[in-house]
C-alpha cells in the first residue's frame, strides 16, 4: 500500500499586525485582558478592504509549497481545500484555487470542518493516495476572518481570537513506511450551536431576509460558548492523539513535536502538562497569529520546517478540536 509522505510546505499571513492595544483602542478590553485568557499577544488582518480574499490567501501559501517541493501546478492531480470563510457560499475555494494555479480540469474538493478542517483534509487526501487514486495532492487551510468579526464591545470574546492566514502542503504517493501512519476523525453534532455562525443558512432563511428584524448581530457574527468549548477541547485533543498513537503502535513518547491547533494557548498548555511534554516538544504561535483556524496548522508546520524544528526521522502529531463538535489528528514519520 502507499504511503502519503509531505513533500513541500507552505504559509502566507498579511502583512498587517493588529496588536491586542490595537484592539483596546476599537472595543473595551485590553492586552493583559486578551493575554490571560488566550495568550495572544497579535494577529494578522487583510480587514474588510484589502482586495484580497480566501483564494488569495491560499494560492500565496500553495505557491511556496509547490516551490518549496520543486514541483508546479501541472504536477497536481487533486486539491483539497479548507476553510470556514469560503469568497462565496458557493461555489468553493477549491475551483478558485484550480483556476489561480492554473492548473489541468483536476478535480478540488472543500472541507468545511472549521478548526479540524486542516485534519480532515489532510486525513482525506492520505486516504485518496493510500488508494493509488492520485499520486500528488495539494492541501490547503486559509481563512479571511477579518471580513467577518463583530469588532466592537459587543463581540470582543470571539473576535479578539482570530486572525486571517493560509498555510499549504503536498502529499506525495511513495513506497517507503515514512509519511502518515495513521489519522483519526470524531464529531459530536449534538453541540453544533456551541461555536457557529447561523447565517445565512436554510434554518434562519436568505438573501430575501438581510432586512428582516430576526436577523440580529447574534446570528450573523460568530458565537462561542467559550468555557464549554474548553472543557470539551481538553478531553477530545487527548482522545485523538491518544487513538492516533494507538492506531499507530506509538506512544507519546516517540512523539518528537507536538503541533496542536492554535485555538488558545491555554488548551495547548494543557495537553502539554497532561502528557508532560518540554517546550521543545510543542510548537505554538497563537501568539503572534491568533487562531487562524483551518490555517493555523499547517501556518505551524511550515513555521516548525523553517525553523529547523523537525527533521529526518522525527515522529510529529498533529491535533484539532473546533467547531461541530470535530476534532482529530494525524501522525507523521519524517
Amino acid at each position: 500500500m502507499k504511503h502519503s509522505k509531505v513533500v513541500g510546505q507552505g504559509y502566507y499571513v498579511p502583512d498587517s499586525v493588529v496588536t491586542n492595544d490595537d484592539l483596546s483602542k476599537i472595543m473595551d478590553t485590553s492586552d493583559a485582558w486578551i493575554q490571560e485568557r488566550t495568550g495572544i499577544q497579535e494577529r494578522r488582518h487583510l480587514g474588510r478592504h484589502s482586495g484580497q480574499t480566501t483564494r488569495d490567501l491560499g494560492y500565496k501559501a500553495a505557491m511556496k509549497a509547490l516551490g518549496s517541493a520543486n514541483l508546479k501546478p501541472s504536477d497536481l492531480d487533486f486539491i483539497v481545500f479548507a476553510t470556514l470563510s469560503p469568497d462565496y457560499f458557493f461555489p468553493g475555494n477549491g475551483v478558485l484555487l484550480q483556476q489561480d494555479l492554473g492548473c489541468d480540469t483536476i478535480g478540488a474538493l472543500d472541507v468545511r470542518n472549521q478548526c479540524s478542517g486542516f485534519i480532515y483534509a489532510l486525513s482525506t487526501a492520505d486516504a485518496f493516495i493510500k488508494t493509488g487514486m492520485y499520486k500528488t495532492i495539494l492541501v490547503v487551510g486559509a481563512e479571511h476572518h477579518s471580513v467577518g468579526l463583530d469588532m466592537t464591545t459587543r463581540g470582543r470574546g470571539v473576535s479578539v481570537i482570530f486572525g486571517d492566514g493560509a498555510g499549504a502542503v503536498i502529499l506525495q504517493a511513495n513506497d517507503q513506511s515514512k509519511g502518515i501512519l495513521s489519522c483519526n476523525m470524531g464529531s459530536q453534532g449534538e453541540h453544533a450551536e456551541e461555536l457557529a455562525v447561523l447565517f445565512p443558512g436554510s434554518k434562519y432563511g436568505w438573501a430575501d431576509e438581510y432586512n428582516d428584524a430576526h436577523i440580529t448581530p447574534e446570528i450573523i457574527y460568530p458565537v462561542m460558548n467559550g468555557t464549554f468549548v474548553f472543557k470539551h477541547a481538553v478531553v477530545r485533543f487527548a482522545e485523538a492523539i491518544d487513538k492516533v498513537l494507538l492506531d499507530a503502535g506509538k506512544t507519546m513518547d516517540d512523539v518528537s513535536l507536538l503541533i496542536p491547533h492554535q485555538a488558545n494557548l491555554r488548551i495547548s498548555q494543557f495537553i502539554q502538562k497532561k502528557y508532560g511534554l518540554s517546550d521543545d516538544r510543542v510548537f505554538n504561535n497563537i501568539q503572534k497569529y491568533g487562531n487562524t483556524t483551518a490555517g493555523s496548522i499547517p501556518i505551524a508546520f511550515a513555521e516548525a520546517m523553517e525553523a529547523g524544528r523537525i527533521k529526518e526521522g522525527d515522529l510529529v502529531c498533529m491535533a484539532a478540536f473546533g467547531s461541530g463538535f470535530t476534532w482529530g489528528a494525524v501522525l507523521i514519520q519524517f
